[in-house]
């Protein structure tokens, strides 16, 4: 009765759980689950760690704990949750004698080995849904920010210096979209909607979503590079996305381009885009990420200081509701995974 008295509360008394599961499914399962230890390495929404203590789990909540005291604990855990700080590497991995899940809360797997796990009979789960609103609004406030040199006329109205900035309009502009996935198809929605011409770029076939958006399938990255006045990054960072947009690349772009990164920062080779923007050919860039944060290379400290990067840090999915959604769809699948690695 207690059990259904907390989990009724998370849920504002309704019928399912507010991570999306009955309440009478999870009092099935809790019997197989309850006590399984839980370590929580990152910071995460207050709704994930009620709903997983809420289920009858053990949860150590320890954001910011460092490699060498994650190395020494996790033998001792069921369940590992992190967002993309922590590194489950092989390592790792090995280490974790009795881990049955690692649940990344969040979008991206590229901090998880995830092939290393699954030799393991480790289960993996993430958030692939959860932060795509919120993404998607950040790149088209980076995209209007540099269209319009937002932070420029900031900086200057802060000096006491009233002077005009002239920008231009993305109306009747063509927009990029490299990745035609959840977030980039949100992406091109609202840009859509704004009145820019969208051209969508994936390695997937697109063209049912792109022709019910009414954007243009480029056959190939060069092809949807080249007529593009703005150029948006959704793609998920692996050994064929690194530096996936390079010298080459910049060299078949329009000058004058926007480029706009809200995706992984090693997507973008920062030498590169620094000779791009020295050149003249990137008009501005909006990063929301780098392949270091924060900056370590020569070139990322350069880009962080350029007067035409526009830079924030790494906030993507960094809104309350973002958060409470990376919560409800991670507690759910970590306990599925979990009932079911236990033969539930």
């Amino acid at each position: 009765m207690e059990t259904r008295v907390r989990l009724m509360a998370l849920h504002g008394g309704g019928g399912a759980v507010g991570f999306g599961m009955e309440i009478t499914k999870l009092e099935k399962l809790r019997p197989c689950i309850e006590g399984a230890r839980i370590l929580i390495t990152d910071p995460v929404d207050g709704l994930l760690l009620e709903a997983l203590k809420a289920a009858g789990l053990e949860v150590d909540y320890r954001p910011g704990i460092s490699r060498g005291e994650i190395l020494v604990a996790i033998p001792e855990y069921d369940a590992l949750v992190v967002r993309s700080r922590t590194k489950v590497d092989r390592v790792v991995i090995e280490r974790a004698e009795k881990l049955k899940v690692i649940a990344r809360a969040g979008v991206g797997l590229d901090n998880v080995d995830v092939h290393t796990a699954q030799e393991r009979g480790i289960r993996v789960v993430n958030a692939p849904g959860a932060a795509t609103q919120s993404v998607a609004e950040l790149t088209i406030a980076l995209l209007i920010a540099a269209a319009r040199r937002v932070p420029e006329s900031i900086e200057l109205a802060r000096k006491g210096v009233w002077k005009k900035v002239m920008g231009i309009e993305l109306f009747g502009k063509t927009l990029a979209v490299i990745g035609f996935g959840r977030i980039g198809r949100r992406v091109a929605e609202i840009a859509k909607a704004i009145g820019m011409n969208i051209v969508a770029y994936d390695v997937m076939d697109v063209t049912g979503y792109a022709e019910k958006l009414g954007a243009r399938v480029a056959q190939s990255l060069h092809d949807a590079l080249a007529g593009a006045d703005a150029v948006t990054l959704h793609v998920p960072l692996t050994t064929d996305t690194y530096h996936l947009i390079s010298w080459d690349e910049f060299r078949v772009m329009k000058r004058g381009v926007i480029l706009v990164n809200t995706s992984r920062g090693a997507v973008v080779d920062a030498e590169a885009l620094l000779w791009a923007l020295d050149e003249g050919i990137v008009g501005a860039a909006a990063l929301d990420v780098l392949e270091h944060e924060p900056p370590a290379t020569e070139a990322e400290k350069k880009l962080a200081a350029h007067p035409r990067v526009i830079l924030t840090t790494h906030i993507g999915a960094s809104t309350i509701e973002a958060q409470r959604r990376v919560a409800v769809e991670t507690a759910r699948k970590l306990l599925e995974a979990l009932a079911e690695a236990r033969g539930c």
